[in-house]
């Protein structure tokens, strides 16, 4: 008996196999039901059954083995099983022994009705093994892909409700310290409030941006005309006013003038040279150019200190693979989620720019941004 055949006569017991075991796996919430325990399973293995009956050449099952096989133009059982079992409070790995459940439960129905194997036989059972690692490989990267949006769901809705309350914290916290009625000690109080709370809007806002890049086209800009100079000379005070221990060197055109999305390049600038000041040798100057051209600006930042491994350069603006050139000990209240290099980035790159990178031993680390003067 072919094993597409076997598949089909015996679906129920195979069936009621994949229900038993699916009932052994703790998960929080109510019990599932058969329905929900057998969740596209028989969709899956009617899958199955037409891929053994399809013809198949060499080179289309050396691609196979390679992880290459023709993409389905729908959403495929195995796919739609792992979000359902995602919902369903099901993890990867319960997800995955599903398979390797049904996989034993086939093979041993199987074989206890077959003679001696025959190369047919062997065939049969080779196609069943690719058949169930390709649903295997679409369950766990729709599984993964669902992961994914859940969590940048889950960041804009809290970035989004955090926002309100911070607000009025930050805003009372302003009122405070700025009145003359609660002396002396309750300014500095409502100072370091006012302070602490101006710093987690920063991080909410990091989230959020970066849930936009992962979600959506990138950061919006909103260009309108002005002088990135003025923008640039305060961060750089601010930065001098937070770290007075840096040097923190400025050169600059007389004018900068352009289309630009001022707050955001406010935060170029911010991450750019904060990511200087927090990383870089505090005993030479940080020096910040910003300069002009007929159609473009370029605003670069350099510090001294240990350079950036090779290994690691490629992947600087990336957030999950940062590189910090000392301890988290070491940054004190300024560590943050270490998005900044990489919401510059995306900033630059939503003005038609880009950013490079140059970090070599003897001679520092350079940030160099170019942009265009208009979109």
């Amino acid at each position: 008996m072919r094993l597409s055949d076997f598949i089909t006569d015996n679906i129920e017991p195979i069936l009621q196999d994949w229900e038993d075991f699916a009932r052994t796996i703790d998960t929080p919430g109510a019990p599932l039901g058969t329905n929900a325990l057998r969740d596209h399973a028989e969709q899956m293995l009617q899958a199955i059954v037409v891929d053994l009956r399809t013809k198949q050449t060499a080179q289309e099952q050396l691609a196979k083995s390679h992880g290459n096989a023709p993409a389905s133009p729908v959403e495929t059982p195995a796919e739609t099983h792992a979000v359902t079992r995602l919902m369903a409070g099901f993890t990867i790995d319960q997800m995955a022994s599903e398979y390797r459940a049904l996989r034993a439960s086939v093979l041993s129905q199987w074989s206890k009705q077959m003679k001696a194997g025959t190369p047919l036989d062997v065939d049969d059972m080779t196609r069943f093994h690719e058949a169930i690692d390709q649903a295997l490989a679409e369950s766990i990267a729709s599984y993964s892909r669902a992961v994914e949006v859940s969590r940048n769901v889950f960041l804009g809705i809290l970035g989004h409700d955090l926002r309100t309350p911070l607000g009025a914290i930050l805003l009372g916290a302003d009122m405070l310290r700025r009145s003359e009625d609660i002396g002396p000690r309750g300014t500095k109080i409502a100072s370091q409030i006012y302070t602490s709370v101006k710093r987690a809007s920063q991080i909410v806002g990091d989230l959020l941006d970066l849930t936009r890049c992962q979600m959506g086209p990138g950061i919006p800009v909103k260009r309108e005309r002005l002088d990135l100079v003025p923008l640039c000379e305060r961060i750089v005070d601010e930065l001098r006013a937070f770290h007075p221990g840096t040097d923190i060197l400025f050169e600059k055109s007389t004018s900068c003038e352009g289309e630009f999305d001022g707050a955001r390049m406010e935060q170029v600038f911010s991450n750019i040279i904060g990511n200087a000041v927090q990383h870089g040798d505090n005993q030479q100057p940080v020096r910040v150019t910003l300069d002009a051209s007929q159609d473009g600006v370029t605003f670069s930042v350099h510090n001294s200190g240990q350079p950036i491994p090779d290994d690691v350069l490629p992947f600087i603006f990336n957030p999950m693979g940062r590189f910090s050139q000392h301890p988290v000990a070491d940054h004190g209240p300024s560590e943050s989620l270490g998005l900044g290099l990489f919401i510059a980035s995306e900033i630059v790159t939503s003005h038609g720019g880009a950013v490079e990178v140059i970090s070599k031993h003897g001679s520092g680390t350079t940030f160099v941004v170019t942009m265009p003067k208009r979109a």
